[in-house]
């Protein structure tokens, strides 16, 4: 009995210390820039898809938005293979963060909750994909949040892998295409000529002295 309950909050602590290691790595380690992330994927080779999606599951363990990983996604491969990476990282990342939450920390949490958890138990058994799915959809919702959480709840896998995948679409083509059309309209910003600029700087110079001189003139009439 005693061996049980060590190993229970043993686990609970190998997933505290995988949180909190992920935590500190997402810190203090920088992501790449998009042009040094595009030339390794260049000379990898085909490999290098792979391992692109392998390290952006492994990122995603960690407590880290994956907004900003989507986006990169887009600016370095464009929309189409940023789009499948994004997609296939993010499903693999949830699908891996949901079993860690269920063999690490689930017993932890029936110990810890007792009843209460298995009436949530009971509300997600028929729920689950629901439930997953509008946290997938709710931007709010942290994405390593709703994973793990999953994972301690009684959510069954199989809803929950579908409702991950459904829910990651709309706002992985957002994010992927805004990174996607960065680089489109700083080359289209790019060759504005100044002209225009100025005009438009001269213009609104003239409009502040004229409401300047205008509001002057009335202050003087109030006077008088």
């Amino acid at each position: 009995m005693r061996a049980a309950r060590q190993d229970v909050w043993l686990r609970a602590a190998a997933l505290a210390a995988l949180l909190l290691g992920g935590a500190v790595a997402a810190l203090v380690v920088d992501l790449p820039s998009p042009d040094r992330l595009r030339a390794w994927l260049d000379a990898a080779g085909a490999g290098g898809w792979a391992l692109l999606v392998a390290a952006l599951t492994l990122v995603l363990l960690a407590p880290v938005p994956r907004s900003v990983l989507s986006v990169l996604a887009g600016a370095v491969l464009g929309f189409g293979p940023g789009l499948a990476v994004a997609l296939a990282g993010g499903v693999l990342a949830g699908l891996a963060a949901f079993g860690l939450g269920r063999v690490l920390g689930r017993p932890a949490a029936a110990r810890l909750a007792g009843p209460r958890l298995q009436r949530a138990d009971q509300f997600f058994t028929g729920r689950g994909f629901t439930a997953v799915l509008v946290g997938r959809l709710i931007p709010v919702i942290p994405f390593a949040v709703l994973s793990y959480g999953s994972g301690l709840s009684g959510v069954r896998p199989v809803p929950y892998l579908a409702a991950t995948a459904v829910g990651l679409v709309p706002s992985t083509v957002v994010q992927v295409g805004i990174g996607a059309s960065a680089g489109f309209v700083v080359s289209r910003l790019s060759t504005i000529t100044t002209v225009p600029v100025v005009a438009v700087v001269v213009l609104l110079v003239l409009a502040g002295g004229l409401a300047w001189w205008h509001r002057r003139r009335a202050g003087e009439r109030q006077r008088y």
